[in-house]
């Protein structure tokens, strides 16, 4: 197996994508811009009234990490994608998806049992609301898991959503193990706030004594921190990473480098879908840091990219979008 810059562990889901209404979510006890979890049964009842009732965008691979780990790739990153799916269709479309992007998997992957689905639910103000079956996904332990591109990989990145997974925090141990023996950098994303709200215990653990990158939106930062502002959360955040990455929807982005902050700005887009942005962006700015593009140009190339993906359905660019974007931002850069 060749050589990867970026490793990276997370959910193996497939997003069913609907537009739906605000009446929809309330009906249905669904809080908006939140991630809940479901048994598949129920989710399947969901996925027929949505069918019958709302509007059907379509099918895409997601989960968060894997999103993240796509734009490093096709942006010209080489990674690794550790995760679980089941030895079904839906698994080897996921599997294949991933190959397609120039992502090495490994088939220890594959295991009985049902890969993951998740129903993305977008209101008319463009927020993404998620019902998400995990399927053999939760089980997601070490033994899926092949660990030797991390012995030589830069960056270790971890998404939150792990945290409500026993064996996949297990998992995580041992990948942050390896990491700090070989000097690879850890990144992890908060990944949403009802992760901070009902796994917080579970992302303590992922964290441990500390990360070298931290990602997180504007409202899961002072969820995390349980302050009122910015700059407050920025202080307690820095306990635990000396680099910080907050996210700041259509206002940009807050960057803290070694306790030096500073605000790269929006760029005007019309939301469309901001399911994935967190993911792109994370995956743009990894990239161009790995790339040796510097904290500021790093951020301005991940918010081009998340921007782009929040103006389309979908968590996902076209690949080769992401390559044509990259060489549009360089010329601009020129």
């Amino acid at each position: 197996m060749a050589n990867v810059d970026l490793f990276a562990i997370g959910n193996a889901l497939i997003d069913q994508e609907f537009k739906v209404s605000d009446d929809f979510l309330t009906a249905h006890n669904l809080q908006k811009g939140t991630m809940q979890l479901t048994d598949g049964e129920t989710q399947a009842a969901l996925y027929e009234n949505l069918k019958a009732t709302q509007n059907y965008k379509g099918q895409a691979s997601g989960g968060s990490a894997a999103n993240t780990t796509v734009a490093f790739a096709a942006l010209g990153g080489s990674a690794f994608y550790a995760c679980r799916v089941g030895n079904d269709d839906l698994g080897q479309i996921y599997l294949d998806g991933l190959n397609e992007a120039g992502i090495q998997t490994t088939t220890r992957s594959i295991s009985e049992g049902v890969t993951g689905t998740c129903m993305v639910l977008v209101s008319p103000d463009s927020e993404r609301t998620m019902h998400t079956y995990l399927g053999i996904t939760a089980e997601l332990t070490d033994v899926q898991i092949d660990f030797t591109p991390l012995k030589t990989a830069k960056w270790l990145y971890i998404e939150g959503y792990l945290s409500t997974s026993e064996t996949a925090r297990h998992a995580v141990e041992q990948a942050r193990t390896i990491a700090r023996a070989s000097d690879a950098k850890i990144a992890l994303t908060l990944s949403d706030p009802a992760m901070v709200q009902y796994a917080r215990a579970g992302l303590d653990e992922m964290i441990a004594d500390g990360v070298d990158l931290l990602f997180c939106n504007e409202q899961e930062a002072l969820m995390y921190t349980e302050t009122e502002t910015l700059e407050a959360a920025l202080v307690k955040l820095q306990e635990i990473s000396q680099h910080i990455v907050i996210t700041l929807s259509a206002k940009g982005a807050l960057i803290c480098n070694e306790g030096q902050s500073f605000t790269v700005p929006g760029r005007a887009v019309t939301a469309v879908d901001t399911n994935g942005a967190g993911d792109a962006f994370a995956g743009a700015f990894l990239y161009a840091l790995n790339a040796g593009l510097g904290w500021k140009v790093a951020a301005e190339l991940a918010i081009l990219i998340s921007s782009q993906v929040v103006s389309q359905f979908g968590p996902r660019l076209a690949i080769a979008d992401y390559a044509a974007l990259l060489e549009n931002f360089q010329k601009e850069c020129a």
